[in-house]
């Protein structure tokens, strides 16, 4: 695929543009957005992708159109993971809700920057060494593992602050109540650090590490830089609004780890079978393509992740149903008095 230096230009500055507009909403009235004001910006958002498909299709045909779909399907499938964990940050660190706009947005700001800087690294470094595909596909294995085991996220568990957190934490004087968006104030003479700061540090960390997982899953179903970039901008457009949009219903996503942790199992494996299949490493097989490695096409890798995701929705909302038709029919455990 063959993209023309402006339409790399265009395309930044068309997703820049929407960032600025949406940053001086945002930044002019700080606020909880509305479920129609969510609902629409949703949309938009959502139609600009589906849009940005089509035209990958027309102009370049199907294969990279499914790419592109199935690489912004998956980005999109971890980007709601990631909002459970600032289910938690935003919990742990009280963050009023007519601040929680500003906080997300820059978050969203900083993942843009982190995930630009590991494609970039990754393009370069799948593009000298062939062979860091078995690298991805196992650590994308490991991290299915990993993700499966974690079990159902509660919103009222323990926020376990990352490491570059703690250093700010430990280094910075700050006040312990919020001014407003701002970052720092003087007290006595003094700069202090904001609760703002320290939720934004807590974002930016949580991306950098997000950035481990979803970087790696993306290159498993398309090796195209520039599909890579707007399969992440467009999974991350919109992620603000579907935090307040679902709030609460989160929560019902029960099977949600199980569901990714099969989606970056699935991915791990396609990218396993892709190296072998294009295998250069002296050891394994002489340094030659291992002929029974199988190419998994991309209309299948895209069925797998529509299928895995809506399999994973469904079973969710039974499984919520249920459990809550059995807490409204349990019968009511007698009170037993104590006696002397």
């Amino acid at each position: 695929m063959n993209v023309d230096p402006l339409v790399w230009i265009v395309s930044l500055g068309l997703a820049g543009a929407l960032l600025v507009v949406d940053v001086a909403i945002v930044g002019r009235r700080p606020h909880v957005p509305t479920t129609a004001e969510c609902v629409r910006y949703l949309t938009l958002y959502i139609g600009l992708a589906v849009l940005f498909g089509v035209g990958v299709w027309v102009t370049s045909g199907a294969e990279f159109a499914g790419q592109f779909f199935a690489g912004w399907l998956t980005e999109y499938s971890l980007s709601v993971d990631n909002l459970f964990v600032f289910l938690l940050i935003m919990g742990k660190f009280a963050v009023p809700r007519a601040y929680q706009q500003t906080a997300l947005l820059i978050g969203i700001i900083l993942a843009l920057v982190f995930r630009g800087l590991f494609i970039w690294a990754g393009a370069a470094v799948i593009d000298a060494f062939s062979w860091v595909f078995y690298l991805f596909g196992a650590f994308l294995v490991y991290t299915a593992w990993k993700v499966g085991r974690e079990g159902e996220v509660d919103p009222d568990d323990e926020f376990h602050p990352p490491l570059l957190l703690r250093i700010v934490q430990r280094i910075f004087p700050a006040t312990p109540d919020y001014h407003g968006v701002k970052l720092t104030v003087v007290e006595g003479g003094r700069r202090l650090m904001t609760p703002m700061f320290v939720v934004l540090v807590a974002l930016g960390a949580t991306d950098l590490l997000f950035a481990f997982d979803s970087i790696p899953a993306i290159f498993g179903l398309t090796s195209e830089p520039y599909l890579v970039l707007m399969a992440n901008l467009f999974a991350l457009m919109g992620l603000r609004q579907l935090y307040f949009l679902l709030g609460d219903l989160l929560t019902r996503l029960v099977y949600l780890n199980i569901g990714l942790a099969v989606l970056l199992g699935f991915i791990g494996v396609k990218l396993v079978l892709h190296a072998l299949h294009e295998n250069e490493v002296p050891f394994i097989n002489g340094g030659e393509p291992v002929a029974w490695a199988p190419e998994i096409p991309i209309w299948l890798s895209l069925s797998a992740i529509v299928l895995i995701l809506g399999v994973t929705a469904v079973a969710s909302i039974v499984k919520t149903r249920v459990d809550e038709r059995r807490a409204v029919t349990a019968p009511e455990e007698p009170v037993v008095e104590a006696t002397d």
